[in-house]
């Protein structure tokens, strides 16, 4: 009977020998990513490379998930001849030799290149002024420019789903990191609120910075009130005043500190002590990503409510009798909504209001909505106290939106992921290319016929199922740019063998069977429960919890009056792996 031999030594050199190999790997895609040329597009291998995890990502509900099934099973753990003690010592000894991803220090220099702040890492030359840069709101991707494309052809640069998804995981622990330590997300707008027309996970790297953004003016603004309030009470009202900081004339002839006062609302008075108005630092509203108005349109049209709108309209009342005291609604209706206030025509001096109220005004009156008996703004008017934003409860907590962020993003479906980053890449080597290919009376017809397809395609519900189309359709970009003296070649001889009694078909279609016609591995089945969601931007939604509601309103609506190093920088066809 033979009994499997076991060496200990022998394991350990060669968990070393892996943690080398896995190191060199690293290495090599560090040192390629770092002598990318900026001129040069992002070559094919790397997104076929992310289709390729599309298609084996559909298998997974999240990331988390895959890792758990591409993760091989520790060979400690299948010994179970070994004592106890001896798989403990033995995986000690594992964990110091071998790591995940590969060595270490490699993969923190990668962290630290992709999250540099000076954004010198893959940086790519995009001419700002082409109009094709809307192209990434065309097909729901992520701008060129940003942090996100990057981080596409890094994760597709690696050729196996395990280091794809321990990647992310690093990912989203450095995001977790930069937020803790209030850092901006390099490559992403400081104080956006989110692009409905990008992709999902670019809305929500803008919702962080947002976020962050907002934490850091509150504090400021929060510093300021305390001053003002300090020398307030230390200070005569006239040295007080003569250092820019206001008071108001209330009914009885008192000063009264405006707290919370950002700065004059235009020629406005108010109507019962002629004091003039002053817009209130108010409160920001929440930051929607498309998935949260999707939650929050369903939720009204379920339940009816409107709670998040009334709690916007009440905290902006507060504020506005903060800074402007002895106000009344009438003054708040004008500065809020202009158009619940109209100017008295000759002969309505004496208007009637409700509850034995009076406008102290003969300038103007109340829209009849405003005039109904149990209006929603005079109750909440009468229920308000003077209370400047920053001294509110907030309305939108931006750490608990950022949490929520970050644990999305750790469980984020990895065929959702995938989709992404390979849309954002897709869309910067098109942009890239068009710069360098419109201008060429020989190859801009073929080459708009491949955006117009790519753009067709991925505006399509079901576009994740034509990928290796899409791959085949972007090497005819790429051999344009590497090889466009073949490409007119093969142009021209197809040309030449078309008669003109066929159907013509789109030139790039029967060119794309002689590019793409090396390795035709990307074909694949899609599960019939596959989503086909629409992707919408939900503007009423949108404007709706942005202060901007018929209902809610603040302002009315305004009037609309190739070169060698390139060539090295893209990897032959066949150096690439299926997952």
């Amino acid at each position: 009977m033979s009994v499997p031999f076991y060496d200990e030594n022998l394991y350990i050199l060669n968990m070393k020998n892996d943690a080398e190999a896995k190191g060199a790997q690293i290495s090599f895609i560090l040192e390629r990513l770092n002598a990318t040329n900026a001129d040069s597009i992002p070559p094919s291998s790397v997104l076929k490379q992310l289709a390729l995890a599309i298609d084996s990502g559909r298998k997974c509900k999240s990331m988390k998930d895959l890792l758990a099934s591409t993760g091989g099973s520790s060979p400690i753990r299948e010994r179970t001849s070994l004592s106890l003690v001896k798989s403990l010592v033995i995986r000690d000894k594992e964990g110091k030799f071998t790591s995940e991803l590969g060595d270490d220090e490699k993969v923190f220099l990668l962290l630290h290149s992709l999250f540099d702040s000076e954004g010198n890492f893959l940086r790519r030359n995009v001419d700002s002024s082409l109009e094709s840069l809307c192209l990434h709101r065309d097909i729901r991707a992520a701008p060129p420019k940003s942090f996100l494309v990057k981080l596409s052809e890094v994760i597709g640069s690696f050729k196996s789903l395990q280091k794809m998804a321990l990647l992310w995981r690093k990912i989203v622990e450095e995001l977790r990191r930069l937020w803790s330590e209030e850092l901006y997300i390099p490559g992403i707008p400081l104080d956006e609120i989110p692009d409905l027309n990008c992709c999902l996970l670019y809305q929500q790297f803008e919702v962080i910075n947002c976020c962050l953004s907002r934490k850091r003016r509150r504090i400021l603004t929060t510093e300021s009130l305390e001053l003002v309030l300090s020398e307030e009470s230390d200070l005569s009202k006239d040295v007080v005043t003569s250092r820019g900081i206001s008071y108001a004339k209330v009914g009885t002839g008192e000063l009264i500190l405006r707290l919370g006062a950002d700065c004059p609302a235009g020629n406005l008075t108010m109507l019962e002590t002629g004091e003039p108005v002053y817009a209130p630092i108010t409160q920001e509203g929440p930051l929607l990503t498309e998935d949260l108005i999707k939650e929050t349109e369903e939720l009204v049209l379920r339940t009816g409510s409107v709670g998040a709108g009334c709690s916007q309209l009440l905290s902006d009342m507060q504020a506005f009798k903060a800074a402007n005291p002895g106000c009344i609604l009438e003054d708040f209706v004008r500065w809020h909504s202009p158009p619940d206030w109209t100017g008295n025509e000759p002969g309505d001096e004496s208007i009637e209001y409700p509850n034995g109220c009076h406008s102290s005004s003969a300038r103007g009156q109340l829209s009849s909505r405003m005039l109904k008996e149990g209006n929603l703004w005079r109750e909440l008017w009468e229920t308000s106290k003077p209370v400047p934003a920053v001294k509110q409860a907030p309305l939108y907590d931006e750490d608990l939106a950022v949490e929520g962020i970050l644990k999305d993003l750790e469980d984020i479906p990895p065929s959702d992921l995938f989709e992404q980053l390979y849309l954002s890449l897709l869309c910067l080597g098109i942009v890239m290319a068009e710069a360098k290919l419109s201008g060429s009376e020989d190859l801009s017809k073929l080459f708009y016929e491949c955006k117009e397809y790519i753009v067709t395609t991925c505006q399509g519900c079901s576009w994740n199922e034509k990928v290796d189309n899409l791959c085949q359709v972007y090497e005819t970009v790429e051999a344009m740019i590497l090889n466009p003296e073949e490409v007119l070649k093969t142009v021209k001889q197809t040309e030449e063998t078309t008669t003109n009694g066929t159907e013509q078909k789109r030139l790039f279609g029967r060119l794309g069977l002689y590019f793409g016609s090396k390795d035709r591995n990307l074909k694949k089945s899609s599960p019939k429960d596959e989503k086909n969601s629409e992707y919408s931007t939900r503007q009423p939604f949108s404007n709706f919890f942005d202060g901007k509601s018929s209902l809610f309103s603040k302002k009315p609506p305004k009037p609309e009056s190739f070169s060698l190093h390139e060539k090295a920088n893209c990897l032959d066809e066949n150096d690439w792996t299926i997952i």
